[in-house]
C-alpha cells in the first residue's frame, strides 16, 4: 500500500501485488480458452489433442465432421463466457473489505474472460481470421463479417462499461476513484500483455502466431482495461475504497504461474 503524505488517507494499491494478481488472472483466462474450451471440445467431439500452448490448441480432427470442427473453434469463446459468468457470481459473493485481493482477482478474471469473448467476434469479423472465421467459413463474408464485427464491438463496449460498475465496489466513489482504478487496470494490462508475448516468443510456430494470437489476445482483447475507468460513477451513499496491501502469497503465486506459463505453455505441450 502506498499512502501519499500530501493527501492523507489517499491509498494506492501495492504495484507488485497488482502485477502478480494480473499475471495469474491472464494465465488462467488463457487456459480457460485454449485448454478447457478448445481442448475440452476436441475431446468431447471425437478429436485427438495434439498440442496445447499459450497461443493455440491443435486438435487432430481427421475423424471429425465439419460441425464438430466448428464446435471446437467456437468452444474457446464459449468457455470464456462461462468462466466469466461463474467468476462474476463468485465476485458478487465476496466481501471486498474482508478479502480485497480475492475480490480484485475475481473482478479482473471476470473482465478478461468477458472482454476476450467479445473481442474474438470483432477480431474475426474485421480480419477474417481466428476462431469465428473458422465457425463461419461456409457463410458469405459479405454478410457475416460486418454483422459479427458490429455485434462484437457493441457487446465489448457494453461489457467494459458494466465492468467499470463492478470495479466501483473496489475503488470507492470519491473524486480519486479513477486514479485508484487506473492503478488496478493499467499495470494489469501491461503485465498481462508482456506475459502473453514473452510466452509466445518461445512458440516454435513462429513470430506470425505471436502477432496474431499473443499480442491480439492480450493487448488487443483486453484493451478495454485502458478506457473502462471512464465509466466509473460516484454513488450515494459514498462507497469506501478497499486497501490492496502487499501480499507475498500472491507475489509468489504470480512468479510460479509466470514460470509455468512461459516455460511450459510457451513452447507448448505435445500429446
Amino acid at each position: 500500500m502506498i499512502t501519499s503524505t500530501q493527501q492523507p488517507g489517499f491509498r494506492l494499491p501495492n504495484l507488485p501485488t497488482v502485477i502478480a494478481i494480473a499475471v495469474v488472472a491472464y494465465a488462467a483466462s488463457n487456459v480457460v480458452h485454449e485448454a478447457l474450451g478448445h481442448g475440452g471440445a476436441c475431446l468431447a467431439l471425437g478429436g485427438r489433442p495434439l498440442v496445447l500452448s499459450s497461443v493455440h490448441f491443435d486438435c487432430g480432427d481427421n475423424a471429425m465432421g465439419t460441425l464438430a470442427r466448428r464446435g471446437v473453434a467456437a468452444a474457446g469463446t464459449i468457455a470464456n463466457f462461462i468462466a466469466g459468468a461463474l467468476a462474476l457470481f463468485a465476485f458478487k459473493m465476496t466481501n471486498p473489505r474482508e478479502k480485497p485481493h480475492t475480490a480484485y482477482f475475481l473482478w479482473l478474471f471476470t473482465t478478461l474472460n468477458l472482454l476476450t469473448g467479445a473481442g474474438y467476434f470483432v477480431f474475426s469479423g474485421v480480419g477474417d481470421i481466428g476462431d469465428w472465421a473458422d465457425v463461419a467459413a461456409s457463410m458469405s463474408p459479405v454478410l457475416w463479417r460486418p454483422a459479427m464485427a458490429i455485434f462484437g464491438g457493441a457487446l465489448y463496449f457494453l461489457l467494459a462499461r458494466q465492468s467499470a460498475l463492478w470495479l466501483g465496489s473496489l475503488v470507492g466513489s470519491d473524486e480519486r476513484r479513477r486514479t485508484r482504478a487506473r492503478a488496478l487496470t493499467v499495470p494489469a494490462y501491461i503485465a498481462g500483455g508482456v506475459l502473453f508475448c514473452v510466452a509466445g516468443f518461445f512458440n516454435p510456430v513462429g513470430p506470425i502466431l505471436i502477432a496474431i494470437s499473443a499480442a491480439a489476445a492480450s493487448f488487443g482483447g483486453a484493451s478495454g482495461l485502458l478506457w473502462l475507468t471512464q465509466f466509473l460513477r460516484s454513488s450515494r451513499p459514498a462507497a469506501e475504497p478497499v486497501g490492496l496491501d502487499r501480499s507475498h502469497v500472491w507475489i509468489v503465486a504470480g512468479c510460479v504461474v509466470s514460470l509455468i506459463f512461459v516455460g511450459i505453455l510457451g513452447p507448448g505441450v505435445h500429446f
